[in-house]
């Protein structure tokens, strides 16, 4: 009786355990890509694969119309792709244009609507839409050449002749970036290679011609009954984008040097300090949360500021200090944009670290160019483009009874004057503007001029 029973019992556990195999469905994860290739859609990807990873899916199918984008941020999610344990196919459903082709030719398969096209990827800049210098596209053929060759090739001899045959042609990829070259039939030497569906088919390029997703799931990849998974990007998802995008972090930069620059002229805590800790919050914190910047990134920067601060209140000149004080800053900018791990940098790829150089160099430069113009304003009324040491400064002062009689008059710095402090003129202390860069503690002035109700200064 114990037999049969455990018998019966054993059936049912096999039975069961055969029911729930057969309700296992194999999981189609799908990532949109619907917009110019840049931080957004690189975050959609990298977390879309992510996703695809926890839930065990069978492939990852990204559906894309996009006519292009950031090299970088292309160069980033082929990458990703080609790094993906999980087959990763493509559905071209219109463009594949520039930055998108680069993408499509990453993935494992390409299918195509029948109206769709993929190609031209010739590097362009931005603000003109002109072709960039030779060096950008030689970079582009490059990565393009490499992400056909990496799809590999058949090797083959015939009558003695060895012949490679590429799956995707790598002479292809180029062309849809150098016009010079030759697909005889395709595009002669005036033309940059862009293929239609059925072009992209002759030339291996296109795994098939399709007309919906549900068909590339279901005729090509062979796959009946199936659960569809579909990323859905988050509104922390665009602002983490948004934020994180190259460009915008360059202004932020640019922002926090003409911030603390312009605070450090003038005493106290004010306007300018908001918009430098605005800026660098907006700068770390989506660094921070992405696990780019690390605690000691962000505490190096804290402390390049404490740097720079005691070197302008304490110590004379500039020295050790400010110099460390700059050092820090511009390495904790830097830092926080790349993936390290402390200070190791293996394995780090030379574009990620190029555009975080860049990138801090590029604010920099920008908050340089914002700090002259400023300083050009100040206390100016004709024409912009002065330079800021020789440029009539204007600040707030507190003069009292009728200031225009100590004009010409000579007197003693009270405080130092960056551009703006205190002078000395007849026993009594008056607010003042250095018409002349700084001018320390206990040097003698001369008043040269008041003006919108303000007393300027130089050095005598």
């Amino acid at each position: 009786m114990k037999k049969i029973f455990l018998s019966f019992l054993l059936i049912l556990i096999f039975l069961s355990i055969d029911t729930k195999a057969q309700d296992i469905k194999p999981i189609i994860y799908q990532i949109n890509i619907k917009e110019n290739i840049g931080s957004n859609t690189w975050i959609y990807l990298r977390n879309g694969i992510y996703e695809a990873h926890q839930q065990k899916a069978n492939a990852i199918l990204l559906h894309m119309n996009t006519y292009g984008g950031a090299v970088l941020e292309a160069d980033s999610m082929r990458t990703a792709i080609l790094n993906t344990q999980i087959p990763v196919y493509v559905y071209i459903d219109v463009n594949a244009a520039s930055a998108g082709a680069l993408i499509a030719i990453a993935c494992d398969s390409i299918y195509m609507r029948s109206s769709s096209s993929i190609g031209a990827a010739t590097v362009v800049e931005g603000a003109t839409g002109a072709e960039a210098p030779d060096k950008y596209q030689s970079y582009m053929r490059a990565i393009m050449r490499a992400t056909a060759e990496s799809h590999g090739r058949t090797i083959t001899v015939e009558n003695g002749d060895t012949i490679t045959k590429w799956r995707r042609d790598p002479l292809v990829a180029e062309a849809m970036v150098d016009r010079r070259l030759v697909i005889s039939g395709y595009a002669d030497s005036t033309q940059i290679l862009t293929l239609t569906a059925s072009q992209a088919v002759e030339l291996g390029y296109c795994d098939g011609i399709v007309e919906s997703v549900h068909e590339v799931i279901v005729s090509e990849l062979g796959y009946n009954d199936y659960v569809i998974e579909i990323y859905n990007p988050t509104f922390y998802d665009k602002i983490r984008g948004f934020l994180t995008n190259g460009v915008f972090q360059a202004f932020l930069i640019m922002f926090i040097i003409g911030g603390i620059y312009f605070e450090l002229q003038s005493p106290g805590v004010g306007f300018p300090s908001a918009i430098a800790i605005s800026a660098a919050l907006l700068y770390f914190t989506p660094l921070y949360l992405t696990g780019y910047a690390q605690n000691w990134e962000v505490l190096l920067f804290v402390l390049g500021l404490i740097f720079i601060v005691f070197e302008i209140f304490v110590i004379p000149g500039f020295g050790v200090a400010g110099i460390l004080g700059i050092i820090s800053v511009l390495s904790s900018l830097i830092l926080a944009l790349i993936g390290n791990i402390h200070f190791n940098f293996e394995g780090l790829p030379a574009r990620e670290i190029f555009k975080a150089f860049m990138t801090v160099i590029g604010g920099m430069g920008m908050g340089i160019v914002l700090i002259i113009y400023l300083m050009s304003r100040i206390g100016k009324k004709g024409p912009l483009l002065n330079v800021a040491l020789n440029a009539d400064q204007e600040g707030f002062v507190s003069v009292p009874l009728e200031p225009v009689k100590i004009v010409g008059k000579t007197g003693l710095a009270a405080t130092v004057l960056r551009p703006s402090g205190k002078v000395n003129i007849e026993g009594q202390l008056y607010d003042a503007i250095s018409l002349r860069g700084m001018i320390e503690k206990g040097d003698e002035v001369l008043v040269k001029r008041y003006e919108n109700f303000q007393l300027y200064v130089i050095r005598k």
